[in-house]
Parts: structure tokens; C-alpha cells; sequence
């Protein structure tokens, strides 16, 4: 559908200069804020009309906002997830870009397999800080975009930033020209807009980037944060929270393309979802997201939603597989320990499942009755209901294949045996006089008696949990300039040092190329006699934790043993030490107590 280009088009003000209004004390707009009672919602009357663009798109932070809120990715972990937004978002590109931190190693090596896939899309971007010296990091890592934090609110500038509006000012506009000047695309992030003086500071400071983008011939692009998930959608409610006057203000009086235009929301409120789509519907082209909504405090937009807010907005799934939501939520519960409400939209145990006895008999009939959509189509689970001793075999394996969301050879056929038993089981009860249906819990207790196999023990989880924290761990200490110098000296003053950072490690050691170990004994003090029998020079060349990290070049971490020196259960995680050139030079070893390591991570 084309724009409209009548008469009432054209009546509308352009290109009016908005100067920035430098105040002496912030404008907090107390009367909208007062911060001792609840946030007020004020009206001016004026009502803002939708003008969706042509084309819309979503973008992800997973990795930035939503790496924040939680213990950090595993590079592996990082990998497999941009996979899973390739996938979801199509060949496309309807998931059009994805966001990371460039600052620790691991960050860099995830930045760069992510990169050697060769996905068009999602394209990856930076994100740092409004410093010049940050520009390097992006440079370095070949990006042709970064987001650069440019807070917009008084409540940043004058009381976090400790600065007023022209200082602030004038340093993002050096930025975004040093952005420029090095050929990278600078998307400009308008940290708590929606607290923001639109017209005093934003509005102006929005005109400044497009003046600077029309003269470097360059896209300088914007992200409106709603950092507190305060904006709101009311017709006719006032600015600064009205998002759909920000909006048009942006793209109205501040002339930036609805291209350059992206929503960065948060789930305070539980506005998130109708925010961001109401993003699109006045103007902005992307919307920004994470998977599972993970983020700061209640989170982002999931991404998940958008991608299915996305099919009902423009009648067409451009490539997008939804399938992919599934998958992807199997992964964080099963691979990473990860905890999903069972009543979580789209990927909830509960999302797709009924068990009032009316709505039963309903979808029995007809399923339609009381499903808006063909789950088993989009999401490749099926519809599920409380089982009862009508249900059968077919209807057990049902219950239990839509219930732990299993797909592909995950899935349980009704000739399994444990099936059967459950049924049996089940059955049992009735002729002994039941007559309700089995709850959800009663039938969940009852699968894991005779299908054990299906669970993730919660010893599993302690043991996917140790290995994740251990291995995040040892990434972070192999980059140590004294490891890598190889120098037994400087090493074991860096292994003194986080022996007594971590009282769960009793044993911390390195080995050079041919698994010789070079370091003195480093433990906890009370461990300390317990390993004089190992010294100096000893061959570990055979250790397993010694042959994968010099065959594979990866961080490698060992299942649980007994030590036979303390008697506790242990890990062993260990890292190739890598010279300036890439060449692994030694290994560095922790041994760790499993125990401990849980509790700590707790």
C-alpha cells in the first residue's frame, strides 16, 4: 500500500530547527514521576495516527541485554543460539541483526565464529560506550555497525553521567563523527527516552546525527531505549511516555527515516509485546528483542512474539520457520538449565494445554474450539489435554510428547512400554472410583516412575551447572597476560591469586606442550600437605584433561570423579594457552570442588 500524498499530507511543518535547551538542574518531571508514589499517566488530548512502514523488522540482543541478566554464555552456548536466530528468522533476514558485547576474549572468539558461519543474516553488530577508544574493538572485529550508548534523560546526564546536556552533547556528536570517519555505521542508543525532554534534547540531538549522516552519505541510525518499560500506548496520553508521539516526533520533526528507527523496550509494566508492535504500527522499522524476553529485571520483548506478531501483521511469514521456537526453547531448559514458567507464552509447558472439563470435551471435538491457531503446525507441538482412562495409549503418548515438548526422535511412540504401564496405572485408579481427571503434577509423578529416561535428573542440572560456571571460568583466566607469558614465577603468582579468589578450587596448575607440569603446587592452605607427592616436572601428558584442549583447542571439562588426593568430588576444567601467533604453548588445569562450585553459583 503507498503512502498518501493528499492534501492534509502536505500541510504538515517540516524542517523546523529544534535547539538543544541546556538547563541548569534536570527536568525530571515530577508530576509524572514522583517516585514516592506510582508513575502518572498524563494526557494532552492530541492523538497520534499510525503510519507503519513499509517493511519491518526485528533485531536481537540475546547477547547483550539479555547476557546481562543472567550467569554468562558459554562461547558454544553463543553459537548455538545465533544458529537458532538464523534459522528462525529465514534466509530473509526478518531477524535482521544481532547484537554483542566486543570487550572480554570470549566475547571477541564468539563475535568471531559467529562470524565464520558466513549467515547474511542476522548481521552481527558492537555495542560500547560513547569512548573513542571503543571504536577500535569494533574496528578490529571487521563489524560494519555498533551501538554506542547516548543516554537521553536528566536522570542519566545530570545524576549518572554527572554532566549537563551540551557536554553530553557534544561528546556523542565526536563519537558518531569518529564512527564515521572509520567507515562504521554508528546506531545511536536513546538511553531512557521514554524519561527524556523530547523537544529539549532529543529532538535536537536526533537533527544533529542527520545533518552528520547526510553529509558522510552514511546511515547514522537510533534506538529508543524504554529502559524502564514506562512507555505506553494510550491515545492522546503526553510525552515523555507516549511512545507514539516519540516516535513521530523522530520521524516528523526530527526528520530521521523510519530505516534508521529502532524500539528497544523493556516488560516493567508487562507492555512490552503491544509496545514494540505498536513500534512498528508509528513508524519504526526494527524492533528489538531477546529470546525467551531474557533481560534487565523483567526483561526484552521475546523474540519469539515478535516473529509471530510479525506473521500477523503483514499476513505472510517471509521465510521465518517458526518450528525453530521450540527447538530453541528445549535447548536453554535441557542444554543450559535454564527455567521457563510453564504458563510462558508460546514456550510454557503450559501454553498450549487445557484442563477445565468443559474445555476438554471442546477440544475433543474440535480442537479449533479452543486453539486460535495449529500449534502442532507453527510450533510442532501439539495440543494437549488432562488425561483420564478414556485417553488410551494414543492419548498418553499424546499428553506426554505436547507436555515435555518433544520433537523429532525425542518423540514417544504409544507402542513404548513405559506407555503402557502408565496406563495401566492409570486405568487402576478409576476402577477403584475415581472420577475427576489426572492433574497435570499426578500424571507428570507418575511418567517419571516409568519413563525416567525423558527427565533431566536434578543432579544432571548440578552437573550442567558446574560445567558451564567452570568453563566460563577458565575462559576468563587463560587471556591472563601472566598465564599465557609461560613463566612459572608469574604463573603461580596468578594461580596463588585465583586459588584465593575461589575456595571451590583446590588445585590449580600448568603443564607446557608436552604436558610437563612447570608450576609449584598452588591449593587452599588447608590442602597443602596433601599434595607433596606430586612435584615439579611431573608428565601429564596422558590425562585427558592434558590430550582433548591440545587436540581440539577448546576449553574441556572433565565429569565428576573422587580425588583420590581430598576425597571430594571434583571437575577438572582446563584451557589451551595460546602464544601471539595462536599456538597452544601450554595448558592451564583447575581442579575443582563440585560441591562447592554449585553452592557458589547459587
Amino acid at each position: 500500500m503507498k503512502k498518501k500524498k493528499g492534501f492534509i499530507f502536505k500541510n504538515v511543518s517540516r524542517n523546523t530547527k529544534y535547539p538543544l535547551i541546556d538547563v541548569e538542574s534536570p527536568e525530571l518531571f515530577r508530576d509524572i514521576f514522583p517516585y514516592s508514589e506510582m508513575c502518572k499517566v498524563k494526557f494532552d488530548h492530541k492523538i497520534e495516527l499510525i503510519d507503519p512502514p513499509d517493511e519491518i523488522f526485528i533485531t536481537d540482543t540475546t547477547f547483550r541485554d539479555g547476557q546481562q541478566s543472567r550467569p554468562p554464555f558459554t562461547v558454544k552456548q553463543i553459537e548455538d543460539l545465533f544458529d537458532f536466530l538464523h534459522r528462525l528468522g529465514g534466509a530473509n533476514g526478518v531477524i535482521r541483526q544481532s547484537e554483542f558485547f566486543i570487550y572480554s576474549e570470549k566475547d571477541k572468539d564468539a563475535v568471531s565464529r559467529c562470524l565464520d558461519k558466513g549467515y547474511r543474516y542476522p548481521e552481527i553488530t558492537g555495542w560500547i560506550r560513547a569512548v573513542k577508544e571503543d571504536l577500535q574493538l569494533v574496528k578490529d572485529l571487521g563489524l560494519k555497525e555498533t551501538g554506542i550508548l547516548t543516554s537521553a534523560s536528566d536522570y542519566h546526564i545530570f545524576m549518572k553521567l554527572k554532566k549537563t546536556r551540551s557536554q553530553v552533547f557534544k561528546d556523542y556528536i565526536k563519537i558518531v563523527e569518529n564512527a564515521l570517519e572509520n567507515g562504521i555505521i554508528p546506531r545511536c542508543h536513546f538511553e531512557d527516552i521514554t524519561r527524556a525532554d523530547i523537544y529539549g534534547f532529543c529532538v535536537p540531538f536526533a537533527q544533529a546525527l542527520m545533518n552528520m549522516s547526510e553529509e558522510a552519505k552514511m546511515p547514522v541510525k537510533i534506538r529508543l531505549c524504554d529502559t524502564l518499560g514506562i512507555g505506553i500506548t494510550y491515545p492522546g496520553a503526553a510525552l515523555p511516555r507516549s511512545m507514539g508521539k516519540i516516535i513521530r516526533a523522530m520521524i516528523d520533526d526530527a526528520g530521521v527515516p523510519s530505516e534508521y528507527l529502532e524500539w528497544h523496550g523493556h516488560n516493567d509494566f508487562s507492555k512490552v509485546i503491544v509496545n514494540s508492535v505498536s513500534a512498528w504500527l508509528y513508524g519504526c522499522v526494527f524492533v528489538n528483542g531477546t529470546l525467551l524476553g531474557i533481560g534487565e529485571r523483567t526483561g526484552n520483548a521475546p523474540i519469539e512474539g515478535l516473529v509471530m506478531e510479525y506473521v500477523s501483521l503483514t499476513g505472510e511469514e517471509n521465510g521465518v520457520d517458526t518450528k525453530v521456537i521450540t527447538e530453541m526453547r528445549n535447548y536453554f531448559e535441557k542444554e543450559m538449565g535454564y527455567h521457563i514458567p510453564r504458563t510462558q507464552p508460546l514456550v510454557g509447558l503450559d501454553f498450549n494445554a487445557t484442563s477445565a472439563g468443559v474445555h476438554i470435551d471442546g477440544i475433543l471435538k474440535n480442537e479449533e474450539i479452543y486453539t486460535s491457531f495449529d500449534t502442532k503446525k507453527f510450533l510442532d507441538r501439539p495440543i494437549t489435554v488432562n488425561i483420564t482412562d478414556k485417553s488410551g495409549l494414543a492419548g498418553i503418548a499424546h499428553w506426554i510428547n505436547s507436555r515435555f515438548a518433544l520433537v523429532g526422535k525425542e518423540r514417544v511412540e504409544k507402542t513404548h512400554p513405559g506407555v503402557a504401564k502408565v496406563n495401566k496405572r492409570i486405568i487402576k485408579q478409576y476402577e477403584e472410583g475415581r472420577i475427576t481427571a489426572i492433574s497435570d503434577d499426578e500424571m507428570e509423578h507418575v511418567v517419571r516412575r516409568y519413563m525416567p529416561e525423558i527427565f533431566i535428573s536434578e543432579f544432571e542440572l548440578l552437573k550442567k551447572k558446574a560445567h558451564d560456571m567452570a568453563a566460563v571460568l577458565m575462559e576468563n583466566y587463560i587471556e591472563n597476560s601472566a598465564i599465557k607469558s609461560m613463566i612459572p614465577e608469574q604463573q603461580e603468582e596468578a594461580l596463588k591469586n585465583i586459588v584465593e579468589e575461589y575456595p571451590f578450587i583446590q588445585f590449580a596448575y600448568t603443564v607446557n606442550s608436552e604436558g610437563i607440569k612447570i608450576t609449584r603446587n598452588i591449593t587452599q592452605a588447608f590442602d597443602k600437605a596433601k599434595y607433596h607427592r606430586i612435584g615439579l616436572h611431573e608428565d601429564f601428558s596422558g590425562r585427558d584433561w592434558f590430550i582433548n584442549p591440545m587436540k581440539t583447542g577448546k576449553i574441556s571439562v572433565t565429569d565428576i570423579y573422587s580425588s583420590r588426593i581430598t576425597g571430594a568430588l571434583c571437575v577438572t576444567v582446563s584451557g589451551p594457552i595460546r602464544d601471539e601467533f595462536g599456538d597452544i604453548i601450554g595448558i592451564l588445569g583447575l581442579d575443582i570442588k563440585f560441591e562447592d562450585l554449585t553452592k557458589a553459583g547459587e
